[in-house]
């Protein structure tokens, strides 16, 4: 059913593209009610508007707060056209029809981004604007109701084609993207607020986001996808792409894996290759070059058709050797002219800075069937005061530095996970085992085959306790001289009698990283 628009209600604090909409509406003798800025931004453009104040015979009072709020808006918005009562007491009390809300809202979200001012906040949470496009998007059938301005250009289609009326469809259409609008208003105000009381579960968490774009596809093929940002600054996610295809789901998961562990290093330049989400090379060195020949050498086979991502610049020489494999996409920290002129030889290669890129939530959410798990991120290594040294053999200090990067990395590694450095440097990874013994046996068999010279005295991390001392059974006949992990067995005894025969070191930290 197509609806005739005879008037339209414009209340924008995004005033960007409005000539072209309001071009239409006068060809069609659409007549227009405004207010505040909108108002005076129709007047200056030139086109004929009535004032709200003036249609309601009712002054905004409480410095503008109240406005749009009046019975004669929200009548004119809510009544039902075919309905006979409705239209009776419309006539009584001599109210109109509002048949066109176009409603963008108080700018909220770029208030908190730019401003500490709790007054100025809650100044900027808008009411009346979401009610006028809450009261339009119910009354779908008899109104349509426009809240993104990317909207105009479908909505001045609709108006040209259907001769100044719009279809059911179409307004249908709009008031669900009108629903999802305001669903998201509220969710950044609830969320803002508890922020500020610092409130991690209430009782009713509402997890939301704008979609920045659709992928090409979801983890296979068959699968759909869209990525979504959920932070005050929606517009962008911090990853600027240079070069190469469009990013896939994939692409995605494993960037946002390699930059978990980039966030957790400290100055120290450090390259993160990343394969299926996991890590299969780690390595801090005060070279940038040797700390990618390093990250690489841990597992070169696994690390064709990953993505590289560094804490630094990239430069010439490193871009050489990327360029020696196949790599789906280079995060960096910036990239010098010509080192970008050598990625840029392989196009589909996405090169990406990530230089703007920021952590802008300490949470960490699982779905499944509807619902979903919500949990702090697991921002801890260990406390150094805490660390017991449970062998005669003890670490120096030096070691323990490097004992805090490898249980670092293994915190990263998805469960079980073992963990083999040396020089701050991965050598071996076993990841996603059922059994530890097995991770810990494909951590040895990775580095016996890429760096065999390395496993004498490397370290062991294990994101959990052994349950049995078969694992460090295992690394200690591999050449593995330190081992940490949580502790927390019943069979730690066991565990260290092992450790202390074989005259190794071993250090339990009292911290589990199961990642799972």
């Amino acid at each position: 059913m197509k609806q005739k628009i005879k008037s339209a209600l414009i209340s924008v604090s995004d005033k960007a593209e409005l000539n072209s909409i309001l071009k239409v509406l006068k060809k069609f003798k659409i007549k227009i009610i405004s207010s505040g800025g909108t108002y005076s931004s129709i007047k200056k453009l030139g086109y004929e508007c009535s004032e709200i104040s003036e249609f309601t015979g009712f002054k905004e009072m409480l410095d503008g707060r109240v406005k749009t709020l009046h019975p004669k808006i929200h009548a004119g918005i809510l009544h039902d056209r075919n309905n006979k009562k409705h239209i009776r007491e419309m006539n009584k009390k001599k109210f109109s029809s509002i048949d066109l809300i176009i409603v963008n809202f108080y700018p909220f979200q770029k208030t908190v981004i730019n401003s500490k001012n709790q007054k100025k906040i809650i100044e900027n949470i808008d009411i009346g604007g979401p009610a006028m496009v809450r009261a339009a998007a119910k009354n779908y059938k008899n109104v349509t109701v426009i809240t993104d301005k990317n909207d105009y250009k479908g909505l001045i289609n609709e108006i040209k084609k259907n001769n100044g009326k719009t279809t059911l469809k179409f307004r249908e259409i709009m008031s669900s993207k009108a629903f999802g609008s305001t669903a998201y208003y509220d969710s950044m105000v609830s969320n803002w607020f508890n922020q500020n009381l610092k409130i991690k579960f209430p009782e009713r968490k509402i997890i939301s986001g704008r979609k920045l774009q659709n992928l090409r596809y979801g983890e296979n093929p068959h699968q759909q996808s869209s990525i979504y940002v959920n932070h005050y600054n929606d517009s962008e996610i911090g990853l600027k792409k240079i070069n190469g295809k469009d990013l896939s789901y994939n692409n995605y998961n494993d960037i946002l894996s390699g930059l978990d562990i980039l966030l957790s290093v400290k100055k120290t330049p450090t390259t993160v290759i990343i394969k299926h989400a996991n890590p299969c090379g780690v390595s801090s060195n005060k070279s940038s070059i040797i700390s990618f020949k390093n990250a690489f050498a841990s597992d070169p086979l696994s690390a064709f058709g990953g993505i590289v991502a560094c804490n630094f610049k990239i430069n010439k020489s490193i871009a050489y050797e990327i360029n020696k494999t196949f790599f789906e996409v280079v995060l960096a920290k910036s990239f010098d002219s010509n080192a970008l002129r050598i990625l840029k030889r392989k196009k589909n290669l996405r090169i990406i800075d990530i230089s703007n890129f920021k952590e802008q939530n300490n949470l960490v959410v699982k779905l499944f069937n509807g619902s979903f798990l919500l949990q702090d991120k697991d921002n801890t290594i260990f406390n150094k005061e805490k660390l017991k040294f449970v062998t005669k053999n003890k670490p120096s200090n030096k070691e323990i530095k490097e004992i805090e990067f490898a249980f670092n990395v293994c915190k990263f590694v998805k469960s079980n996970a073992i963990v083999l450095t040396n020089n701050f440097s991965t050598i071996g990874i076993g990841a996603g085992q059922p059994s530890r013994l097995d991770s810990c046996k494909i951590a040895t068999q990775k580095a016996r085959q890429f760096q065999p010279g390395k496993l004498k005295n490397a370290i062991a991390a294990s994101d959990a306790f052994f349950p049995f001392a078969d694992g460090i059974k295992t690394l200690i006949n591999s050449g593995v001289k330190i081992i940490v992990q949580p502790g927390g067995s019943i069979r730690d005894k066991e565990v260290i009698e092992a450790a202390n025969k074989a005259h190794i070191k071993m250090v339990l930290t009292g911290i589990r990283h199961f990642n799972h």
